[in-house]
């Protein structure tokens, strides 16, 4: 028996079906590029919209494909049947997972910070710092890139920062938020005995400055204006900014 529709109402198909309907038509509007800005969120969203029901389609297919192969109970298709399914059902877990991340940035880039913490030379962190988190797996489609980091005074890397890229890539990698402990044995201790150290890592979504809503109230602003020397022996007038 083929899978009932109703079976995909939890992953509301449907409804993003008739979300991207209606979003194709919105940018057929004469006026729809007046504002550029806010036309390319719309796209943006028209095409991650459509990944995802597009997706969800060929899942849909798949089992139904199968459930008809199933049914010719042909022994010499077992092996392909059997290999198939797994493969679907880590598809299906992948995607079910990705339809739980609902936040307003869980689309979005991330910015990784992991900081070395407490447990001496080994809170350093090695050259495999995405390592100390779970979620940042090449195999889910996202790329990684060191911003910036600091060295360990004795050895492998004290802090670093890292700008992480692909669909969910905040969605997923918010949990990992926090201080994760690894316990190991010391290359630096002659007796090989476990030692446990720690690293804070903190997670932040990559946010355009389009989609930023940033307002200052000039009521928070200090300005204040003073001189001072400059290498000439000239006066140089300085102005800084305090928010409060």
């Amino acid at each position: 028996m083929r899978p009932s529709n109703n079976y995909w109402s939890v992953f509301d198909l449907v409804g993003k079906q008739n979300q991207l309907s209606q979003l194709e038509k919105d940018i057929e509007h004469p006026d729809f590029w007046n504002d550029s800005t806010a036309a390319q969120k719309v796209m943006k969203t028209l095409s991650s919209l459509r990944d995802e029901v597009d997706a969800w389609a060929s899942i849909k297919q798949q089992l139904h494909d199968l459930t008809d192969l199933v049914k010719l109970d042909d022994e010499s298709l077992r092996d392909d049947l059997e290999a198939e399914t797994k493969k679907l059902e880590a598809d299906l877990e992948k995607r079910a997972f990705a339809a739980m991340l609902s936040g307003p940035f869980d689309h979005d880039d991330a910015i990784l910070a992991i900081h070395a913490g407490a447990g001496g030379t080994l809170s350093r962190l090695g050259r495999n710092a995405p390592a100390h988190v779970p979620a940042l797996d090449q195999s889910r489609g996202f790329t990684a890139e060191i911003l910036d980091s600091t060295p360990g005074e004795e050895a492998g890397i004290k802090s670093v920062t890292i700008a992480v890229g692909g669909r969910y890539a905040f969605g997923y990698m918010r949990s990992e938020k926090g201080v994760h402990r690894l316990v190991r044995l010391s290359p630096f201790d002659a007796a090989h005995r476990r030692h446990t150290s720690f690293a804070l890592v903190e997670v932040l979504p990559q946010v355009s400055m389009d989609e930023a809503d940033v307002e200052i109230n000039p009521g928070d602003v200090k300005m204040d204006v003073f001189r001072s020397s400059g290498a000439g022996g000239q006066n140089v007038q300085r102005m800084l900014l305090l928010f409060a």
